[in-house]
């Protein structure tokens, strides 16, 4: 089959660290491959119709990944862990986790309380570290196959459009992130209109939120987008946005703040967005983090002068992720977050696209 194939390389790594986007994307260390089928005693073999680029995707492409977190993947691997499938006929969304059960374990004491994303043997059992998509021995979502167990498959509702089916994983991220917010707050700001914000926007409203809603856009067409997902303000920085809450205070030369907002959530994965959402919290507010930034320098005063609690959302339980697929016929408009659908070919375009980049690797 063919899959684009990601082999880490040192050089490469810390160049692309260094460059960040500048970096050529012809020498980043992806390739398309020609590969066996797959086949595990105990796992479907899934024809893959769609498979998201994910920002944690970027992060691993670029050097951005934290080096803590090398021992739970492995590689080189298929990478794509957003992926929407046909097995037995079926339009089927795929839940990557790779936690106890598929390791051929007992159940850990995480798993046991149905935490598969917070399952402990990341790294241990049958199977290399890593989920679907970070996994040496069973290709992801950038290939023109995957392997899962049957209970990792969750069928597509009729009359859900591809692109939106395809953003199930993300959307069940979202959902836990959002969960671990209650009681919800009276207001909530979103810093990030990428993919997960706007699909935090879009969420919140569809679970009956009904609280003041605010987001960070960078771009106009983004502010657009959030406004129509249920923003009732939308701001073009965070400086704006924190002037809108806050009151300043100046000594030598330093601004300092008191006031913000009771809910931030940090959407953007980025060490500046983590920072941003510090200094937007209130007192006493708390701060989730939905993307995903790796090792970032920061002023940790709001933990302790301000008293702001610190979330995050990585994965999810296997209930999340189906009720994320059941939600799905409600969120009319998510696949207008797709930028482009690309053939595995064309990945260099993909990873520069705007907006949601999909590849169709079951095309010519």
């Amino acid at each position: 089959m063919k899959a684009l194939l990601y082999t880490p390389s040192l050089p490469r790594f810390f160049a692309a660290w260094a460059l960040g986007k500048r970096f050529p994307k012809g020498l980043l260390p992806l390739r398309l491959a020609e590969l066996p089928l797959p086949e595990r005693e105990g796992f479907l073999r899934v024809r893959v119709r769609l498979s998201g680029v994910c920002g944690s995707d970027l992060a691993l492409l670029y050097g951005k990944s934290p080096p803590s977190l090398g021992p739970f993947f492995s590689f080189p691997a298929v990478l794509g862990h957003e992926i929407l499938g046909e097995a037995e006929g079926s339009l089927v969304a795929v839940n990557p986790l790779l936690a106890c059960a598929d390791r051929g374990l007992p159940p850990c004491p995480r798993c046991q309380e149905g935490e598969e994303g917070l399952c402990q043997n990341l790294a241990e059992g049958a199977l290399a570290p890593g989920m679907l998509g970070y996994n040496r021995d069973l290709p992801g979502g950038w290939g023109e196959w995957v392997l899962a167990r049957p209970e990792r498959l969750y069928p597509i509702p009729k009359g859900v459009p591809e692109e939106r089916a395809v953003l199930a994983e993300p959307l069940a991220v979202v959902l836990r992130g959002l969960k671990r917010l209650r009681p919800w707050p009276e207001e909530v700001l979103v810093l990030g209109m990428g993919t997960l914000g706007l699909l935090a926007l879009r969420l919140l409203r569809a679970l009956g939120y009904g609280g003041r809603l605010y987001a960070v856009a960078k771009y106009p067409h983004q502010a657009e987008r959030a406004r129509a997902f249920g923003a009732d303000g939308v701001f073009l920085g965070a400086k704006e946005a924190l002037l809108a809450r806050a009151r300043g205070y100046r000594y030598l030369g330093f601004t300092g703040y008191r006031g913000g907002y009771e809910a931030v959530v940090e959407a953007s994965g980025s060490g500046k967005g983590f920072r941003e959402a510090l200094g937007l919290a209130r007192e006493g507010g708390r701060v989730l983090l939905l993307g995903a930034p790796g090792l970032a320098w920061a002023d940790l005063s709001p933990f302790w002068f301000k008293e702001v609690g610190l979330l995050g959302s990585y994965t999810y339980t296997r209930e999340e992720f189906a009720q994320a697929v059941a939600l799905l016929p409600e969120l009319g408009g998510l696949e207008g977050l797709v930028g482009g659908v690309y053939p595995l070919g064309a990945w260099r375009e993909a990873l520069s696209a705007r907006g949601k980049a999909l590849f169709r690797p079951n095309v010519p």
